[in-house]
Formats: C-alpha cells, structure tokens, sequence
C-alpha cells in the first residue's frame, strides 16, 4: 500500500486519479477485463488504441506495484507472466460502466466497441454484479457461476463486427 504522504491529496477523487488517471492505466484493465487478455504480448498487439511497448511495461508494473493486478509465472512459458485483475481492479466494472455509457452518448463511439458497454448499461447492477463474480473466477479462482456474462459480451461484439463487415 502506498502511503498518504505520496499523494497530493487525500481526497478519494485525487488518489483515483493518480493511480489510475492516465489513460493507459484503465485500457489495460479494460483490456484484461472486457479482453481477456492475460498477457503481456496480448496486450501489446491487441489493444486498440497501439500501446507502446515501454508505455504498456510502466503502466503493468505501476498497475501491479498499485494493487490493481496480480503477476504470476506463465506455466506455459518459461519466461512468460500471467496478469491478473485484483478485487480492487474488478470493482471499477461500474466506473467503466458509467463511462462507457458516458462515451456513448457524448463522443462519436463506433457501433461495434459500444456494444458491451450498452448491454452492460441495459443490464444494470444486476449484470455488472454476475460479471464481477466471472471475473472472480476467471482471475481470483473463484467458484465458477453459471451464468457467463463474458461470453454474451463477447458474442454480442462478434456480431457487432460481422454487422459492420456486411
């Protein structure tokens, strides 16, 4: 935990902003959320937006170092690591709710990348509560829900895809 001395402020508003205020921060978390991607190649060549390599090892390292994601070794791959979202990270899902609704109505936002964020607006606390608990078990190793809220985003932004290539 960081301590209060290295912040400007202990305003809860300002202590947000300074972990997570740079842009990059929350496409990362998005990116493993909304994304699944887990690791670190993942999310350089998938992001939307083109992270930069330095850019995207500064924003992981502050992001672990904050709390916000966990590090472990890729079974997979000898030097590999798996990111994580933390319960802290998981918990923005109704922050990124409100400003993917937000940018929905007040910026220019393509059909296909709003999709998620409108059926997550639709849905309400209800849908951002059985997301959170997949996330949990996707990330934390929670107990697996029925319900996979993951799966219905991701196969309304495939179809969103497919509309726009038709």
């Amino acid at each position: 935990m960081v301590l209060e001395s290295e912040f400007r402020s202990g305003c809860p508003i300002n202590l947000t902003l300074e972990m997570l205020g740079d842009r990059w921060s929350l496409l990362v978390i998005r990116d493993l959320m909304f994304g699944n991607r887990r690791r670190y190649r993942e999310l350089l060549t998938q992001s939307e937006e083109g992270i930069a390599s330095n850019i995207l090892a500064d924003r992981l390292k502050r992001l672990v170092a904050g709390g916000m994601l966990g590090r472990a070794p890729d079974p997979s791959h000898r030097q590999g690591v798996i990111y994580s979202l933390t319960e802290p990270s998981i918990r923005l899902l109704p922050l990124l709710v409100h400003m993917g609704a937000w940018g929905r109505r007040h910026t220019v936002a393509s059909p296909e990348l709003s999709i998620r964020a409108q059926l997550l607006e639709d849905g309400g606390p209800p849908l951002w509560e059985a997301f959170m608990a997949e996330l949990r078990h996707i990330h934390l190793g929670a107990r697996k829900p029925e319900r996979s809220v993951f799966a219905e985003l991701t196969e309304a932004y495939l179809e969103a895809v497919a509309a726009k290539k038709a």
